[in-house]
């Protein structure tokens, strides 16, 4: 199958740069805390409240919803580096700021809202969680600060941000 030439006319994308990366970096802090906190370590499962079996099949789904972000993630985001409209630093930005989003859903909602699962039992929690909000935070500052610099930096070069001309 032949594939159309890409298009050297095309214009950035600031906005598909920033979502498309955002789901790989969704899928990339997902597949740190299943690998390092739920398999390597063994603090936790993904869903603590039932049996062993539950929360190895919590963690097979985690998985699952992970492996689809970083390969959907990874196709969008060639396509876009395919016809030349990638915009780097917004993907970057897009990156911290999908990390540091899971983290941070994961520590407030996850661990404390809905009580899926602690970072660790029968510990003194306070410094896990602050350790774990605060990175997630400063991922997010980051992501933030990034993603505002390129937005203004797209629009000093006359480009309207996410936009087709």
């Amino acid at each position: 199958m032949t594939h159309p030439p890409a298009d050297r006319t095309a214009p950035p994308e600031w906005r598909r740069s920033l979502f498309v990366a955002a789901m790989v970096g969704i899928g990339l802090m997902a597949a740190v805390d299943e690998v390092v906190f739920h398999q390597m370590l063994g603090w936790h499962h993904f869903y603590d409240r039932s049996t062993p079996q539950v929360g190895l099949l919590s963690d097979g789904l985690l998985h699952a919803a992970e492996l689809v972000l970083l390969v959907a993630g990874f196709f969008l985001f060639a396509d876009l580096v395919r016809r030349r409209t990638l915009v780097p630093r917004a993907a970057w930005a897009g990156l911290l700021l999908g990390m540091g989003g899971f983290q941070l859903l994961d520590g407030l909602v996850n661990h404390k809202v809905l009580r899926l699962h602690q970072i660790r039992y029968d510990v003194e929690l306070l410094p896990y969680d602050l350790s774990w909000n605060l990175a997630a935070v400063a991922l997010l500052l980051a992501g933030g600060a990034l993603a505002r610099s390129s937005w203004g930096r797209t629009r000093s070069r006359g480009e309207e941000p996410g936009t087709r001309r």
